[in-house]
């Protein structure tokens, strides 16, 4: 599949997304590789308003989506995979009045279950926010939504 495909695909993934909408999160790459997307400063996510911090629910809900959007760039063919398990290991806050990203691969695909792993980060991957590993259970192709809301 080419990279303009999967970036196709994950952008009009992450479009069907509500509460991605609402946190204006947008795909800033995707290929075979894997997957990041930005998650934009705002007031919609500070956990204090003293202070400016990134709340760690809207890190938490980055680096879900992150992954579970993720399995659109190893798939063959789009399919939904919702979250079997999901563990963060938070490193340090992330700075206020600096987007945060969300990298994901996955690693491990199997006929039930896809493996993937990330980070969050801000101004550099190496110097991680959090480290993510997930899991998500593969429905197949007639778990697929169907009609004009399916992702291509």
């Amino acid at each position: 599949m080419s990279d303009s495909l999967i970036l196709e695909r994950t952008q009009r993934f992450l479009s069907l997304l509500r509460h991605c909408q609402v946190l204006g999160m947008r795909v800033e790459h995707a290929d075979a590789k894997g997957l990041t997307l930005r998650l934009p400063y705002s007031e919609k996510i500070v956990s204090n308003p003293e202070s400016g911090l990134v709340h760690g629910g809207a890190i938490t809900t980055l680096m879900d989506t992150t992954c579970g959007i993720s399995t659109a760039c190893a798939l063959p063919e789009l399919e939904i995979c919702p979250t079997l398990d999901l563990r963060i290991d938070y490193m340090h806050p992330a700075e206020p009045n600096h987007d945060v990203f969300g990298f994901a691969e996955c690693y491990r695909v199997t006929p039930t279950v896809i493996f993937t792993r990330g980070v969050a980060y801000q101004r550099d991957i190496n110097e991680p926010i959090a480290h993510v590993v997930g899991a998500f259970m593969r429905m197949g192709k007639n778990g697929l939504m169907t009609g004009s809301e399916a992702p291509q």
